[in-house]
């Protein structure tokens, strides 16, 4: 029997009349422990984003643009229709359910991989149609015969010298936030934050499988007993910290009797419907988490700098070995990873690299592999996202290279791109400007032309944590949450040619204070963090203005100053030759 015959067998048995399978695993997390990959395991769709739904005839599976290209190729000659996410004509998974399904059926969901927002917001759309929504468990369980088992990797203690705060002053802060009540804590980067702790459960982010429950007078973590070592548990123990094994928070939960704060967009739904008097509202830590402490900046432009000298030497070596030959997408990898790893506290990669050569390019979360790795020539663009993980801090940055002749076509998108990224990056705003307001600086100059891209311009980035960090954001739908100084925030923008190329440029920027406006209070800017050129061959000069002219230039000395006294003599001429001044 196949996989979808299987599900289809059991949403018959539990009288449900389709089935919703999301990304997420019980923590609301963007990335999830192989146990959580059923919806990768139903469809066949490797991408972090994306979600299967399942009737006893229909199949079709929602994705947004970063991942079209990919979905469509890879769900290619399945059941599964590939609904792109967003995109004129396409039904929201609501509308696409009442269409098939008749007054009086019942959507089946597992209670413990959806968040409480997406399931009342479920429920209140299919109610009108007489549709409703019933918590039937975890159909993989029985379905998936060989699914990987929940990681026991041990957690480690994330020291002072990079955290900057204790566990006990944030707690503090924590319980200041919630009067008499409680809140239970979810989403993993925020139980690893608050206790100063990082594991290695999830590929690329160092996090652990627990919740926290932070209550007036305690405090306990659940966590499968096995990851705690002697040093940990007496860590924690000092630190007023009570540990109890994961699978009885379900039991713990419904015995807990004072107001319990959940975040909808973080908490799972069968952990909302086990408490007695549960309150839809923020955690304190997801605010908290994105205002860096002067330990956490520091250890910012300390990884910056690392990923920065590595990056220079790479470059420098690229274009010779290209022209020599015999690279490919995957040796390119790995001689950046080679070259990284060196730098001092490399732990490993924040997300899996793109390494984009070509029509890969305008797939725009590409990750080769075996199957798909290509020769890289001469010629072209190749489109570098990459980003490390070291103990004081976490990078993310994108620069598109140019490896032998261009079209004019693929010039002006590389500078109408770049035209973007420096709109963003010298922006100055006033107090409680939201990232959304932002955002029109970044696409503007390709408006002009017709051109657009559909992804975000940009995102938080964790402390040592989940390279994509949030409330806060970049993007074009609506993202209320102001940015601040002391947040992260990259700067992405691209433009996608499907079969053609791709360009996109990024930094992470840090939020910082400007100076008192002239009316309606201070003014913030952003502090560029990442050290990397900008390739100058591929601009179109006359295409910049004389601001946008003046700033490349400020950052390329900027860049300079901050890398040639890490730098030999050959890479630093080189570095120089690289930032010499458009003009």
């Amino acid at each position: 029997m196949d996989k979808l015959s299987c599900l289809r067998e059991f949403m018959q048995r539990h009288g449900v009349q389709a089935f919703i399978t999301p990304s997420t695993d019980s923590h609301s997390g963007e990335y999830v422990p192989q146990y959580y990959e059923s919806r990768r395991w139903l469809s066949g769709f490797t991408g972090s984003a994306g979600t299967a739904v399942v009737t006893s005839d229909k199949a079709a599976l929602w994705t947004d643009s970063r991942y079209f290209i990919q979905a469509e190729e890879q769900l290619r000659g399945s059941e599964f229709e590939l609904m792109k996410d967003r995109i004129e004509g396409t039904p929201t998974i609501e509308e696409w359910l009442v269409k098939y399904l008749k007054p009086g059926s019942m959507v089946g969901i597992d209670g413990w991989v959806n968040t409480i927002a997406d399931v009342e917001t479920l429920k209140v759309s299919l109610k009108e149609y007489g549709v409703d929504v019933r918590h039937v468990g975890d159909p993989f369980s029985e379905i998936w015969t060989d699914r990987p088992f929940l990681p026991e990797s041990p957690v480690f203690i994330h020291d002072m010298q990079f955290a900057g705060e204790t566990v006990s002053s944030k707690i503090a802060r924590i319980r200041g936030g919630l009067g008499d009540k409680g809140v239970l804590i979810s989403a993993l980067d925020e139980v690893c934050w608050t206790l100063n702790l990082r594991g290695n459960d999830i590929e690329y982010n160092p996090v652990f499988v627990s919740y926290l429950v932070v209550l007036p007078e305690t405090t306990i973590l659940y966590i499968n007993k096995v990851k705690v070592s002697e040093q940990v548990e007496e860590y924690l123990k000092n630190e007023g910290v009570e540990i109890r094994p994961y699978e009885s928070i379900a039991t713990d939960l419904q015995g807990i009797e004072i107001p319990m704060c959940v975040q909808a967009d973080k908490t799972n739904y069968a952990c909302y419907t086990l408490l007695q008097n549960p309150i839809i509202q923020n955690s304190p830590v997801s605010t908290m988490i994105i205002m860096k402490n002067e330990t956490e900046v520091k250890g910012y432009h300390s990884a910056m700098l690392k990923d920065g000298i590595a990056m220079v030497k790479w470059l420098k070596w690229l274009l010779p070995a290209v022209e020599q030959g015999g690279q490919t997408e995957l040796s390119l990898v790995k001689k950046l990873y080679d070259l990284r790893a060196e730098q001092p506290l490399f732990v490993g990669d924040s997300f899996g690299n793109i390494m984009a050569y070509g029509a890969h390019a305008a797939i725009v979360h590409y990750e080769p592999t075996i199957d798909t790795d290509m020769d890289v020539k001469a010629e072209g663009l190749l489109l570098c996202d990459v980003g490390s993980q070291y103990y004081d801090g976490t990078t993310d940055m994108t620069r598109t290279i140019p490896l032998g002749p261009l079209t004019h076509e693929m010039r002006r998108d590389y500078t109408l791109v770049l035209k973007g990224w420096i709109n963003i990056a010298r922006a100055k705003f006033p107090r409680g400007t939201c990232g959304t307001q932002l955002d029109v600086l970044a696409r503007a100059p390709m408006w002009q032309y017709g051109i657009n891209y559909l992804h975000g311009t940009g995102h938080g980035v964790g402390s040592f944590l989940n390279c994509h960090e949030g409330p806060h954001q970049i993007r074009m739908n609506y993202k209320p949450q102001p940015l601040c100084p002391g947040m992260t925030v990259t700067d992405e923008p691209g433009i996608y040619m499907e079969g053609k190329y791709g360009i996109r440029h990024e930094n992470t920027l840090l939020v910082i204070e400007d100076k008192d406006g002239v009316v309606f209070g201070p003014y913030y800017k952003f502090e560029s963090l990442t050290l990397c050129p900008i390739f100058p061959q591929p601009i179109i000069n006359n295409m910049l203005d004389a601001d946008e002219i003046e700033w490349l230039n400020g950052y390329h000395r900027y860049v300079c100053d901050k890398l040639f006294p890490f730098l030999d003599i050959e890479h630093q001429l080189w570095l120089q030759e690289m930032c010499e001044p458009i003009k």
